[in-house]
C-alpha cells in the first residue's frame, strides 16, 4: 500500500507535467489561431520553456540548498 508522503509526490509530478502539456497545446493553439508564423510560434514555446525552467531550477536550487 502507497503511504500519503509518495502518492502526493507522484501525483505531484503527473499532474504538473499534464498541466506543462496542457499549456503547450494552448500556446501552440494561440500560435495556430493568429497565424504568429513560425518566429512568434518559437517566441511564445519560448517564454513559456522560461517558465517551466524557472520551476524546475528552482526545486533543483532548494534540493542542492536544503531548504
Amino acid at each position: 500500500m502507497m503511504d500519503i508522503d509518495n502518492f502526493e509526490s507522484l501525483m505531484m509530478k503527473v499532474l504538473l507535467t499534464a498541466l506543462v502539456l496542457f499549456m503547450g497545446f494552448i500556446v501552440y493553439d494561440l500560435a495556430k489561431k493568429s497565424k504568429a508564423g513560425k518566429f512568434g510560434t518559437m517566441v511564445l514555446f519560448g517564454a513559456l520553456c522560461l517558465g517551466v525552467l524557472g520551476f524546475v531550477l528552482k526545486g533543483v536550487l532548494m534540493k542542492t540548498i536544503g531548504g
